[in-house]
């Protein structure tokens, strides 16, 4: 059969584009397909990217080779790094961005890929037969075939929107949603349940006023997420902080037997972190405010977004509540808050590849997985992106570990528990935060995303460059003693002890009241030092000190790393007849078959199955 595209992308937002860009730009003619080419990468909640724990996903994405940091640092508008009173583990970059300028650039980036093709339609139904896919059949009733489809639908499978007692078709508020494609899939054998998500109010900037609220201004010195030569920002829009109040929530109150949540209309679970504002009400009732986030959505826009007044109460009652906040007293919306409730499919139903069981050459990313964030979706389509281009050029499958990234922890979470609700990625998730760091994604994944051929040979020079300055680095300070009269007038200052002898510059750097930078710009030699660096100075200075200073934690979680990678270095087969063994518990018994683990690790993450399990497991291998 000859085939029009090798991969066929339905769905253009941030798991689309990045899914449509990686298989593309590994050599596979490629076609995205979308609803509305005018809204790529839409950022339909808060105009933001990054965050605790989604920051660190957005630099593993550009350390591959993926696009949603690029974006992101030539759209922004504020730059914070979040965490940084707590370890570098926890640091965590975050943005706001001109929403309308993210969809422009990501378009153009798009545009920009040789193998990649556009289209504005809607795929309505799947080509599938003997249970594989063969492509998709569209509104005006054409057939494209492909040899592999990604699903990347979002909110748009079934998707209805709840505004109080009020509720209408959509995918998202003015757009039509995906009807069939859920009904066709239950047929193949694969299972779909409900979830629930909302947003917020978008404000008219000009009917507040800021003088009441407190301003929250972007770092003095902000960074990028790209590892690349993205534009620095040199100016920044300010976000602003506001509460709740009693009064507000009782007004609130007054909409709860009109709220679909209550009322029971809404079937499917929302976010459990992200909860709207009669939510936070109803579960914190002991608390007697919340705070808000006045977040702007562009550099030229009078529109703000509400960050944290997420509802689907009656729009009146929205607004009544609103002129109670301080500085809202004469607001006008553009829009209201909503709840849509859309379909997903348990994620159990796939490999850590993102390729469905059921149906052959398949693959799902995002939303339709049952998580929640534009991090989160974009680094499933980067990775179903890959692994479909791989499979039909038959190399290996390119699957990250729980130790290699934070995109490891999320899909092995994914597909080994499952989700009953929408996911969202914390470093909590992660077991081996001090090695998963957001300032050494280039360290940890340039190389992989060079191997598998998204990143170019210049690319993975500067980083070789980089390592080795950095350890340069460290060194020189192993190796340079300094005397106490060069440092002990700026020891003074930043209330440390002084020092009797000469020293290793080393030992004053794992002080904590001493950091590079206080070093740098104090002590002249060692500013000399820092000048015949080639590479971004300030990059080199950070990432030298976090690797002294937390040598020993690093260490030590390498250790457990190794020690643990046994399990994973342990294959299963897929049709390892689990049902054959009866030493292992019913429960353990019925979840491996269901789940169909890749490796003994991934087996024995799997809720149910114990570590008597595992070592039955072993046993039996060994035999």
């Amino acid at each position: 059969m000859r085939y029009d595209f090798d991969v066929i992308v339905v769905g253009g937002g941030h798991a689309g584009c990045e899914a449509a860009a990686s298989s593309a730009n590994l050599g596979s003619k490629t076609l995205l397909i979308s609803m509305n080419l005018t809204n790529l990468a839409q950022m339909s909640c808060n105009p933001a990217m990054g965050g605790i724990a989604k920051g660190q996903i957005v630099r593993e994405i550009d350390a591959l080779g993926g696009y949603s940091a690029i974006v992101t640092d030539r759209t922004m508008i504020q730059f914070r790094m979040l965490n940084k009173s707590k370890g570098p583990a926890m640091w965590s970059p975050r943005a706001q961005n001109d929403r309308v300028l993210f969809s422009i650039e990501w378009r153009n980036i798009l545009e920009s890929i040789p193998n990649l093709s556009m289209r504005q339609d809607t795929a309505m139904n799947l080509l599938i037969k003997k249970g594989k896919i063969y492509g998709i059949k569209t509104l005006i009733g054409k057939e494209i075939t492909a040899k592999a489809v990604i699903l990347t639908t979002g909110t748009f499978l079934n998707g209805k929107i709840f505004i109080g007692e009020k509720s209408f078709t959509g995918g998202r508020i003015g757009e039509i949603n995906s009807v069939g494609l859920t009904q066709q899939l239950n047929k193949t054998g694969l299972k779909s349940d409900r979830m629930k998500t909302g947003t917020s109010q978008r404000i008219d900037g000009r009917s507040v006023n800021f003088r009441k609220m407190i301003e929250q201004k972007g770092d003095e010195n902000p960074k990028k997420f790209s590892f690349t030569e993205t534009p620095k920002l040199k100016k920044q829009r300010s976000c602003f902080l506001v509460y709740t109040n009693d009064e507000v929530h009782n007004i609130l109150r007054k909409g709860f037997l009109k709220s679909p949540l209550f009322s029971g209309r809404i079937k499917g679970k929302g976010p459990r972190y992200c909860p709207s504002i009669e939510d936070k009400i109803e579960r914190f009732s002991d608390k007697n405010r919340h705070q808000l986030f006045v977040e702007p959505e562009g550099w030229t826009t009078n529109e703000y977004y509400l960050n944290g007044f997420s509802s689907s109460l009656p729009e009146e009652i929205q607004f009544e509540a609103l002129k109670k906040i301080k500085g809202f007293e004469n607001v006008k919306i553009f829009r209201p808050g909503y709840a849509i409730e859309y379909d997903f499919f348990p994620p159990t139903q796939l490999d850590l590849t993102l390729e469905t069981k059921e149906i052959e050459n398949l693959y799902f990313a995002g939303q339709i997985n049952g998580t929640t964030g534009y991090e989160e979706a974009a680094c499933q389509g980067l990775i179903a992106g890959i692994n479909a281009h791989r499979k039909l050029n038959k190399i290996s499958p390119f699957i990250l570990k729980r130790s290699d990234a934070y995109i490891g922890v999320l899909i092995d979470d994914l597909v080994t528990k499952g989700t009953d609700e929408p996911y969202r990625m914390f470093t909590s998730r992660a077991e081996y935060r001090i090695l998963l760091r957001q300032d050494n994604a280039d360290i940890r994944l340039t190389p992989k995303g060079y191997e598998i051929g998204l990143i170019n040979k210049k690319r993975k020079n500067a980083l070789d460059q980089k390592i080795k300055e950095i350890n340069k680095t460290i060194e020189y300070f192993e190796k340079t003693s300094i005397e106490p009269k060069q440092i002990n007038r700026i020891l003074t200052k930043l209330s440390t002890g002084n020092i009797s002898q000469k020293t290793k510059i080393k030992n004053l750097v794992l002080r904590p009241q001493i950091s590079m930078f206080d070093l740098n710009n104090k002590v002249k030699f060692i500013k000399d030092f820092f000048n015949k660096i080639k590479t971004e100075k300030t990059e080199i200075a950070e990432e030298a000190e976090i690797l002294m200073k937390y040598e020993g934690y690093i260490e030590k979680e390498k250790e457990i790393v190794n020690k643990l990678s046994k399990f994973e270095n342990i294959e299963l087969q897929k049709n390892f007849d689990y049902s054959s063994i009866k030493s292992i518990s019913s429960e353990a018994r019925e979840k491996l078959i269901k789940i169909k683990p890749g490796t003994l690790g991934q087996a024995s993450r799997i809720s149910g199955v114990s570590p008597a399990d595992i070592s039955v497991l072993m046993i039996y291998l060994g035999k």
